[in-house]
């Protein structure tokens, strides 16, 4: 194939001649980066890279990586034998940067093939990726920092396959909001988004909820109702609050997600169905399996792809990007004329610490917007009077304060692996758990259902 030359950087220590006579052949402008090389301005043209973690020395040539892939606008192909999957590190770049991962040996067209697909996947992101990084909403979604333009990347990865997606985060993140990001951007957008509170539905009506039934099934049943189930074929059934899903129904979906086809009440026999399967709960599913709340076989059936939703309090700047943003919105339902908000409200918003997260931020705002009187939003709008000044802090206060919350994120960014989070705090695992315990924070800080010894990859 002849054309237009496009840039494709290489990382790693030999690139093998046949392998780039083929990308050349295929209109690839290879670059090589020596190890350890982090271009000046990152990669910021539209390109594609192989990592190339066969011929890396480990650990020397990874510690420059994560500058290197968060800096570049270029779709990665990985390439490695097995046993390079066994480096926790190397498993968390192919699982945040990478669109494909290939084990050695393989043919070269294969890798040829996975590079133009990565190419083509990023090109069509380039626009949504450059708005996620200035801010502007994803949908329904808005946020620039670090966990928010973690989490607008990997919706955009987990939209583009058909498997199971589950998402954890405290009450009030916006799970639904992430389930519904993941179904537009995905080949269904043009099917329905279905979406039941499993915690919201009385137990003796789940059943028929997610199921359905047939005409006389019950006292009651006049009609025949199409369950949520069948109503989303062909498109997205978010489950929320899965961890509340009573034990009975537990053994009903896993019976479905075994045979794809759903028999309602009353009824002789089945239909098949087909949907994607996107669950979301702020249970801590480890916990419920282990005392016996929540199938385990389910919960691995439902959990194939994971993403976490940060808590507001971890967002920084981006608290009060999404209360202007709000505010915007709001104001304009209810014929306001408001000017922002005052600097006691922004130091407000900045000094609260949001228990109940975005819903309750939302709230709060649409309230302030009701009952203000002045042309600002000010603390007291809010309910926030009592965090409108910060209280002088000594300089020891404050560099416990700042130990403590990269603590927090880098557990939060690493899923509660304590491992992979001493790495990138530059700390060893025995003195991450000395300060876990200094700080009185649980070793599951910022964790979700996946264990610090489980593959990442």
């Amino acid at each position: 194939m002849h054309g237009e030359k496009r840039p494709l950087y290489y990382v790693g220590r030999m690139l093998h001649p046949p392998l780039r006579a083929r990308l050349k052949e295929r209109s690839w402008e290879v670059e090589v980066l020596e190890a350890g090389a982090v271009p000046k301005a990152g990669i910021k043209q539209l390109s594609a890279g192989i990592l190339d973690f066969s011929s890396l020395e480990f650990p020397a040539d990874l510690r420059y990586l994560h500058e290197l892939l968060a800096s570049s606008l270029a779709g990665w192909v990985a390439l490695g034998h097995r046993e390079d999957l066994e480096d926790a590190t190397v498993r968390g770049l192919i699982r945040d940067y990478c669109f494909d991962y290939i084990t050695l040996p393989t043919p070269d067209d294969r890798v040829v093939d996975a590079v133009g697909h990565a190419f083509g996947m990023v090109a069509l992101q380039v626009n949504t990726s450059s708005d996620a990084r200035d801010g502007r909403p994803e949908g329904e979604m808005v946020g620039s920092c670090e966990s928010m333009v973690a989490l607008f990347r990997s919706i955009r990865k987990v939209a583009m396959t058909d498997a199971p997606v589950f998402i954890s985060g405290e009450s009030g993140t916006g799970k639904e909001l992430t389930a519904v990001a993941i179904h537009e951007r995905s080949t269904r957008r043009d099917q329905p988004f279905v979406a039941i509170n499993c915690g919201s539905i009385p137990a003796h009506l789940l059943q028929s909820e997610l199921f359905g039934y047939e005409r006389g099934a019950f006292t009651g049943a006049n009609q025949r109702k199409i369950g949520r189930v069948e109503t989303a074929n062909g498109g997205t059934l978010f489950l929320d609050e899965i961890g509340d899903l009573p034990l009975e129904s537990q053994a009903s979906l896993l019976r479905f997600l075994q045979e794809r086809k759903v028999e309602r009440l009353g009824g002789h026999g089945s239909t098949p169905v087909d949907v994607r399967i996107i669950s979301a709960t702020h249970v801590d599913m480890q916990t419920a399996m282990i005392e016996g709340r929540f199938r385990a076989d389910l919960y691995h059936r439902l959990c194939v792809l994971q993403l976490d939703e940060p808590p507001l309090r971890a967002r920084g700047k981006d608290i009060e990007l999404l209360a202007k943003h709000m505010l915007g919105r709001f104001k304009k339902e209810a014929n306001r004329k408001l000017r922002g908000f005052a600097p006691d409200a922004i130091a407000a918003i900045h000094n609260y610490g949001w228990p109940g997260n975005v819903r309750e931020l939302i709230n709060r705002i649409r309230r302030a917007i009701v009952m203000s009187e002045g042309q600002q939003i000010s603390a007291s709008d809010l309910e926030l009077a009592d965090y409108a000044e910060v209280p002088p802090v000594s300089l020891a206060q404050a560099r416990e304060s700042a130990e403590r919350q990269a603590i927090e994120l880098a557990l939060l960014r690493h899923r509660g692996r304590l491992s992979d989070a001493a790495q990138e705090l530059g700390i060893s695992r025995v003195t991450l758990y000395r300060l876990l315990t200094s700080h009185g924070l649980r070793a599951d800080v910022g964790a979700t259902p996946a264990q610090d010894s489980r593959p990442a990859a």
